[in-house]
């Protein structure tokens, strides 16, 4: 039968097939193939014998968390406690950029936030938008909720910037444990520890660890450029340009003139220069 891993605890699998579901080991021969299942797997699977007997291709996967198969990701981005990280968000953009999962902002603690700080955060996000992300708040539960619909979607973000009590809000009946933030700290507390899908309004749902230690180091410095889109706009040339000594190079141009975020470009400089030994 066909199925898809829902849960891995320890050496158990919980495969979902058919609305039922199953707990199963694995056959020798997929360790000896080095491969790992992980969790949003589709696999073959006896259901008599309850063991996995093929790990199916992937559209895509993480290591760190070891998801496979996500088609978006919600990126949770807290405007304070934890602070607003710009550094954070291109990261992660970044990163799904590279796996090819689409992005989706959440903005969250907005009510944190005075008038004229919340507008020079939405100078930054108006820029994201202009780049074709979608950006939705925390409150837009409605909105969520419909984004979700027959998609695989991975919550991420800061550690303590709502991600849980997002979920929760989605559907209470995850009844997912939530941290408060450590205000010495200036960060939240890890609450999820197992990895796990939900099915929920015809989509699929991860609530994960969180993306600790995001490594760029493991890809190549091209796949870094082409994850930062707003490059392609602007044809540079010199032939597989880096944008970061050429003095002619059009994108340095570009954000000299504004026409590109200077943020964004200093994060993708410390990407690209990240030590690859």
């Amino acid at each position: 039968m066909k199925g898809q891993i829902i849960k891995i605890i320890h050496n158990t699998h919980v495969v979902l097939s058919d609305s039922k579901c199953y707990e199963c080991s694995c056959r020798g021969k997929i360790r000896n193939q080095n491969i790992k299942p992980l969790v949003g797997d589709y696999v073959i699977f006896d259901k008599d014998e309850n063991v996995i007997e093929e790990v199916l291709e992937r559209k895509n996967f993480f290591n760190r968390p070891m998801v496979a198969n996500i088609d978006q990701a919600i990126l949770i981005t807290g405007l304070k406690l934890p602070d607003f990280s710009l550094n954070l968000l291109d990261k992660l953009i970044s990163w799904m950029e590279i796996h090819k999962v689409e992005v989706i902002i959440c903005l969250t603690k907005e009510d944190l936030l005075s008038k004229e700080e919340l507008d020079k955060v939405y100078e930054k996000i108006d820029y994201y938008k202009s780049l074709g992300y979608k950006v939705v708040s925390n409150k837009d539960i409605d909105t969520i909720k419909k984004l979700l619909v027959g998609k695989t979607t991975v919550f991420t973000g800061q550690t303590g910037a709502g991600k849980s009590t997002l979920l929760n809000k989605i559907n209470p009946d995850w009844d997912l444990k939530t941290g408060e933030v450590s205000k010495a700290l200036g960060r939240g507390r890890h609450t999820t520890r197992v990895v796990e899908l939900f099915m929920f309004n015809g989509g699929k749902v991860l609530d994960t660890p969180g993306f600790s230690a995001l490594d760029f180091t493991q890809f190549d410095k091209i796949d870094i450029r082409d994850s930062f889109i707003e490059f392609r706009k602007y044809p540079c040339p010199f032939k597989d340009c880096m944008h970061i000594n050429e003095k002619e190079c059009s994108i340095i141009k570009k954000v000299e003139e504004g026409e590109i975020l200077e943020s964004r470009y200093r994060h993708y400089k410390k990407l690209i220069n990240q030590d690859r030994r």
